[in-house]
């Protein structure tokens, strides 16, 4: 038995120097990937709690100089782990956070919160302490961007969302520069709202260029698409049509005036937002707006102006699915495939209550391999055909359980930002469903064709 770290760390180190992962079942590779991760885990939590205390002083040149003493503490954990100083810093503060956040630090312990997932939790739990438990639920199920927008949801419902949108109204700013390897570089910032209807306006013809590429026989990345469709926009385009921004917001939020911890209120793919915010929009009658009004977990409504009927089905859909279907994945609205449970071919008809949202790779999972999602409906578990969660006989090798998928675009009114402040690639944008299913729009509205 390894009674200190250093004896562990012998003994790990032994155990990786012998280990042929060649060598291992196939049935056996699922767990082991799990263990090790976990020991990741719990190695990064120690880590941050060392690390949190040298910043507080201890074994410094410096104890009494607190900003010296923490870098000092960054750079040492930065060298240690192998990550830069950013990451370092923000390992510290979650570590001395811990501190206040039992429930948290217990969960660090036992290896389900990884260097990031840490800092997004405690940094969250701090301002809304009454979200700790759902956060650290959607750490454990969820995708690191979901885990991300969650924060973002449990932050914003401790704060003032109308003083927060006047300070960031004020710190708005466009710059571009060159960088040395010759490309032109573009960062904006400013209102969650004002960015959508810029992204709006931009994947409309963001999608006309990908038809375009389509017809000529090209295949190239959404992102390429939607740059493309800034360069248009510039070159007088114009308001392309098409053009559509979605508002997701609780009934009782909109008509409180304010939303209440554990409700929605945002802007599709942008982040939280105040009602005041969508009503605003829904006031400037906005031809192409969107606004889906939800109870709980049920579409009570739809605001979609300018749109044919069969437009309801697509707006409570990509509420309800603003993530792929598929629990731990966090690819967004922007790249996901409409999936017919009822197979299409059979029945030609398109039911709301049984379309489920999935992305490109989990898609070609269930058509050509025969995964499926379990019984149920929202996020939840992906599992191959051998698994006794499966929920019935799949298509076979080569067989499709709905109509051929288009090659994703992107979607309309989604775009790249991400109210984390990180990079789409590295946390993401997309809001999350939760673990019910919204029965969708009121039945005066056709949920079928």
């Amino acid at each position: 038995m390894c009674l200190t770290l250093a004896e562990l760390r012998q003994a790990v180190s032994s155990y990786a120097a012998g280990f042929d992962a060649a060598l291992v079942a196939p049935a056996q590779l699922a767990g082991l990937l799990a263990d090790a991760g976990a020991i990741e885990k719990m190695a990064a939590a120690i880590s941050c709690l060392v690390a949190a205390r040298l910043a507080g002083g201890a074994g410094s040149s410096f104890p009494a100089k607190k900003a010296l003493a923490q870098r000092q503490a960054a750079e040492a954990l930065a060298q240690a782990s192998g990550t830069s100083m950013g990451e370092a810093r923000r390992a510290i503060e979650a570590g001395q956070a811990m501190a206040g956040l039992p429930e948290v630090a217990a969960a660090a312990r036992a290896g389900e919160l990884s260097r990031p997932q840490a800092s997004l939790v405690t940094g969250a739990a701090e301002a809304n302490p009454g979200a700790t438990g759902r956060l650290l639920e959607k750490a454990r199920t969820g995708s690191l961007s979901e885990l991300a927008e969650e924060a973002g949801r449990a932050r914003a419902a401790a704060a003032d969302l109308e003083a927060r949108r006047r300070s960031v109204r004020a710190a708005r700013s466009l710059r571009q520069w060159t960088d040395p390897f010759g490309t032109w570089q573009l960062h904006a910032q400013g209102l969650p709202e004002d960015g959508a209807r810029v992204m709006a306006a931009v994947q409309a013809l963001a999608d006309e260029a990908f038809e375009s590429a389509r017809r000529e026989g090209r295949h190239e990345a959404p992102h390429v698409y939607a740059f493309d469709g800034l360069v248009a926009l510039a070159g007088g385009a114009g308001k392309a049509p098409g053009y559509e921004v979605m508002v997701r917001v609780d009934h009782s939020a909109l008509v409180r005036g304010y939303a209440v911890d554990g409700e929605t209120c945002e802007v599709a793919g942008f982040g939280t937002v105040s009602p005041q915010v969508v009503l605003d929009l829904i006031g400037s009658e906005d031809p192409f707006l969107k606004a889906i009004a939800t109870k709980g977990k049920d579409v009570i409504g739809v605001a979609h102006l300018g749109r044919r009927p069969n437009a309801y089905q697509r707006s409570a859909l990509d509420w309800l699915f603003p993530t792929c279907a598929a629990q731990g994945c966090g690819v967004r609205a922007s790249f996901l495939q409409t999936d017919h449970r009822a197979d299409w071919a059979r029945t030609h008809v398109t039911m709301f209550d049984l379309l489920d949202r999935l992305c490109r790779h989990h898609h070609s999972l269930k058509t050509t391999q025969g995964w499926a999602l379990v019984e149920g409906s929202g996020k939840r578990l992906f599992v191959p055909p051998d698994d006794p969660r499966h929920p019935g006989p799949a298509p076979g090798p080569g067989q499709q359980s709905g109509p051929p998928p288009d090659e994703p675009r992107p979607a309309r009114g989604a775009g790249p930002a991400s109210q984390s402040g990180r990079p789409p690639d590295e946390t993401g944008h997309a809001p999350e469903t939760g673990p019910g299913r919204q029965t969708g729009p009121p039945v005066t509205e056709p949920l079928w064709q």
